[in-house]
């Protein structure tokens, strides 16, 4: 790979989003042997820790929605798209401890959620209020937004677990918490489009 961001082990654990180097490197380093990883600016913590942990589900979040947007509809991968690539930015985020000095990271901001918020409103306008519980299903993108939906709320869990144990972007949380519904509303959406109704819950 030549022009790629340096490795520093963060959203995949591999590749992440910074400090552009025009040099060849290799995808394995060998570094990671006895698992341990490198945060970015180079602390060194298990590969168990809360906060891999935490990124890491960011990016099963971002493979999931990968998952989705194949073969989905164009209105859906319009709206999935740029959320991927706020998903590095989350992972970066997380990966990088809030004392870390001069990094170039950037980080979860006001804007990131506050677009996700006008997102939600758009979407909704077009959909029927929910008068009944909504089971997962219909078809099957909105099958696989409900998956991603619950992915979010796991690394929602794994960060705020973090937050208790790290000071870290108070953002990252609102945003996340933030994204699950958004995809709840996606997945709505994704059956509108496609022409199936909500899957509604049977009471017996």
């Amino acid at each position: 790979m030549v022009g790629t961001p340096r490795p520093i082990r963060c959203c995949s654990g591999n590749t992440v989003c910074n400090a552009i180097e025009r040099e060849k490197v290799k995808i394995y380093t060998k570094t990671g042997d006895t698992g341990e990883t490198a945060l970015f600016g180079g602390r060194r913590v298990g590969k168990d820790s809360v906060r891999i942990d935490a990124y890491g589900t960011v990016d099963e979040l971002n493979a999931c929605l990968g998952l989705a947007r194949a073969g989905a509809p164009d209105e859906i991968v319009a709206e999935i798209a740029p959320l991927q690539n706020e998903l590095f930015i989350l992972g970066a985020d997380l990966a990088t401890p809030l004392d870390t000095k001069n990094t170039g990271i950037q980080r979860i901001a006001d804007a990131h959620v506050e677009t996700v918020e006008a997102r939600i409103d758009t979407l909704e306008d077009q959909l029927d209020p929910i008068r009944f519980f909504i089971l997962p299903g219909g078809s099957e993108t909105a099958a696989r937004l409900h998956v991603c939906r619950t992915v979010a709320r796991r690394a929602e869990r794994l960060i705020v677990q973090l937050s208790a144990l790290e000071d870290i972007n108070t953002l990252d949380i609102r945003y996340i918490n933030r994204l699950s519904d958004f995809l709840f509303v996606l997945a709505r959406f994704a059956n509108h489009v496609e022409g199936r109704g909500d899957v509604r819950w049977q009471q017996e």
